[in-house]
């Protein structure tokens, strides 16, 4: 599923025009982005939590070249999935 198609079955079950459903949806994207930005958790209950892991700096190499070459440190958006979500998801067999 993408975003126009996550808009269209909101839409369809909401009752609300697209154009509202692609506002809201953006909006709510923007925030919870903005909140990892600043170091922020976003805890959505019975959905899962988004937060930023720090990754540490390590060696690699290049696939190209095969050199060895240092991958520099940075910070990662992560999710993990609430249980209500594991219990559906898992359910669904």
């Amino acid at each position: 599923m993408n975003k126009t198609e996550l808009i269209a079955a909101i839409a369809a079950e909401t009752d609300l025009p697209k154009s509202d459903v692609s506002r809201v949806l953006d909006a709510a994207l923007t925030n919870l982005s903005q909140a990892l930005v600043r170091g922020d958790a976003v805890q959505l209950i019975g959905f899962g939590a988004f937060s930023v892991s720090n990754r540490a700096e390590r060696s690699g190499r290049n696939p190209a070249t095969g050199e060895a070459m240092t991958i520099k440190a940075s910070k990662v958006p992560k999710f993990t999935p609430g249980k209500a979500l594991k219990d559906l998801v898992n359910g669904a067999d």
